[in-house]
């Protein structure tokens, strides 16, 4: 039984779709305030769910019972955030801590663990959550697969940060010339399912990164080519964003600046050796560019 934390989001979702496609028997940790709508989908899968949360740690021991993997994906941020309540201390630290803890105490195998790129280092509240979870599942005796990824599509290249195809509107962080290695959401599910087997996976940490290192200029140059439509782009400089976290009080306010800062100065990730040891055919920018506006149309004149 290998046991999904996060199924109810983008990432946790993708993943319990590839294995209960592959036969797999799956068990969905899900909260009691989780959208009914996606817990349906996950029973309608074949996945087992199971109502727990990551601050209830007897809660826990039961999901954890009788796994063989733990792959979790969770975090508080951005839709989930309470402050004090549902946040990065008491979320993404202190309840994947306990959820490491009563995967061992299970006789887990094999724990995966969605954190982040190791190049998004500024100083944050989640990153050093994210590192400090690292540090304690490395130390927890499981076999452990730590997985890095880049910066996901569906979110930076949305509406969420200000990536806008629809109304041809683009925020960008910083100068823009920095290459980033943007990755996708299904790419990151098949490594975290690759992953459980893969020995080129066990004890180790992969950073994860799509097939291209753009800018982010250089992506709104491809949506424009394949929207057929001119962006307008605004830059919002560096200091800016350092002010902004500097000021924040919040956790999260000083995390999202901290973010946008690293983004700014780039997130380039080599691939080749991790795609020679699992091979997985990955979204290209152009690829998501065309999901998201249509198939190309001409050049912009």
């Amino acid at each position: 039984m290998i046991l999904v934390v996060g199924a109810t989001g983008s990432v946790g979702g993708a993943i319990c779709r590839r294995l209960a496609a592959s036969g797999q028997p799956v068990r969905a940790l899900v909260r009691e305030s989780s959208a009914p709508d996606k817990v349906s989908a996950l029973r309608a899968m074949g996945v087992e769910t199971v109502v727990g949360d990551l601050r209830d740690g007897a809660s826990l021991d039961a999901a954890c019972h009788g796994t063989s993997a733990v792959i979790t994906t969770v975090s508080s941020m951005p839709f989930s955030y309470v402050p004090g309540q549902n946040d990065i201390a008491s979320t993404d630290m202190a309840g994947t801590m306990r959820l490491v803890d009563a995967a061992a105490a299970a006789g887990a195998g094999h724990f995966i663990y969605t954190s982040f790129s190791n190049n998004l280092d500024v100083d944050t509240p989640l990153f050093r959550a994210k590192r400090a979870v690292e540090q304690h599942l490395i130390e927890s005796g499981l076999g452990y697969t730590i997985l890095r990824p880049s910066c996901f599509m569906e979110a930076w290249l949305s509406p969420m940060v200000g990536f806008d195809p629809a109304n041809a509107r683009a925020t960008i962080y910083g100068t823009g010339t920095e290459p980033v290695s943007w990755i996708a959401v299904r790419d990151v599910a098949e490594f975290a399912v690759r992953s459980i087997d893969a020995p080129a996976a066990h004890n180790a940490t992969l950073e994860l990164g799509g097939p291209d290192a753009l800018s982010p200029l250089e992506v709104v140059q491809i949506f424009e080519e394949i929207g057929g439509r001119r962006f307008e782009t605004q830059h919002i400089p560096v200091e800016a964003l350092e002010a902004q976290q500097e000021a924040a009080t919040d956790p999260m306010a000083q995390t999202f600046p901290g973010l946008m800062r690293a983004v700014a100065a780039g997130d380039r990730i080599d691939m080749e050796s991790t795609l020679r040891a699992i091979p997985v055919s990955m979204v290209s920018v152009r690829d998501y560019a065309r999901a998201v506006v249509g198939e190309p149309a001409g050049a912009v004149g």
